[in-house]
């Protein structure tokens, strides 16, 4: 079927049966190559409406306000050691993880998916996790801390050196030229986005994300917390944009879904548990007000077991784990915030789209 229009002298011819046989070529891997970046017609709708979701939620560090913080830094009684060892320990660990996963999304994810939604919203992505790495620069240079002590957390600390050297193997892994018709190269881009999305994004991230938001519970550190909760809805999205092209890629080749594959993204993520663990102690060698490192621990068993079922596979725990800190739901709502200092209701959640909803995801 073609479309004719005749304007003045002029006739333009519009194959109709081209359009849809390049919509039919659209997928995850090895599609139709364009340097057009044509969107229309979508053939992953649910990328584009998350484009949206994100675009929507965008925050600046700079519009959160730090003065309430800066001044209980100063004030040796206002926090306790615990408090400022969690806060340094994010800090050292973000500001590495950010990157991480920003750098993965940009040179490995994006350059190899080949459906133009598909590389808007992952441009998106990675955009946002330059604003996370913003925000903690904003958090260091507000505070006053070193940042030399930054870099020495994730070169020092034996657990965050290798909750990183956990992702950064599998991001290497897909850094060479590969044939991406072969089934052995499919899965280790399945397993890169399971790894970032699911075990990093999805469930490492959550030990410190709690920690941080335990203190703002408290009236700690409110920017800070704040910085957090809107990095922490922001994640939601991005857990979700892994988590469907996961599924999209398993769905186009289904012959990499073996029983052996489901196992071993299984005992990944059992490994990063175990990681996320132990670096919950170091995180918290001692109690503090709120702050048990068990109860944490506990947390990353139960957000494990749903980012599994989330992607078809089983849960690591026979028996069904409740969610020990029901609490962190509540301070997931961010869509309308109060500033603390001035009164106005900053509205980052615009009302022509919604966030995920919080105990969805936690």
């Amino acid at each position: 079927m073609q479309t004719t229009y005749t304007l003045g002298a002029r006739t333009f011819v519009l194959d109709r049966a081209k359009a849809e046989a390049a919509l039919a070529a659209k997928r995850v891997v090895g599609g139709r190559e364009t340097l057009s970046f044509n969107l229309l017609p979508f053939r992953y709708t649910w990328a584009y409406e998350l484009y949206r979701t994100m675009k929507a939620n965008h925050w600046e560090p700079e519009d959160v306000q730090m003065a309430k913080d800066i001044e209980q830094w100063r004030d040796e009684r206002a926090l306790s050691e615990i408090d400022r060892w969690i806060v340094r320990m994010g800090i050292g660990y973000f500001s590495a993880a950010e990157g991480i996963v920003g750098d993965n999304v940009i040179h490995v994810v994006r350059e190899l998916v080949t459906a133009s939604e598909l590389k808007l919203v992952l441009g998106r992505h990675a955009h946002e996790e330059n604003i996370h790495a913003d925000s903690l620069l904003y958090m260091i240079s507000s505070l006053g801390i070193d940042p030399h002590e930054a870099e020495a957390m994730f070169e020092d600390i034996p657990t965050i050196v290798a909750k990183n050297r956990f992702v950064t193997e599998v991001s290497h892994a897909l850094r060479r030229d590969l044939d991406m018709t072969d089934p052995e190269a499919l899965r280790l881009l399945a397993k890169n986005v399971f790894v970032f999305g699911q075990c990093m994004e999805g469930t490492q991230f959550y030990g410190l994300f709690g920690m941080i938001l335990s203190l703002f519970r408290q009236g700690k550190l409110p920017g800070i917390g704040t910085m957090f909760r809107y990095t922490l809805r922001d994640e939601s999205n991005h857990i979700e944009v892994f988590r469907r092209l996961l599924l999209e890629l398993v769905a186009e080749n289904p012959g990499i879904w073996t029983v052996a594959f489901r196992e071993e993204l299984r005992e990944l993520m059992r490994e990063a548990v175990t990681l996320e663990q132990r670096f919950i102690a170091d995180c918290l060698p001692v109690e503090g007000v709120g702050l048990n490192a068990e109860d944490f621990s506990q947390y990353i068993d139960y957000v494990a077991d749903r980012r599994l079922v989330s992607v078809g596979l089983d849960p690591l725990r026979d028996v069904a784990l409740e969610n020990p800190l029901p609490w962190l739901a509540e301070l997931m709502d961010v869509r309308r915030e109060q500033n603390f200092f001035e009164g106005r209701v900053t509205e980052y959640q615009k009302a022509s789209s919604l966030a995920l909803v919080a105990d969805e995801e936690l």
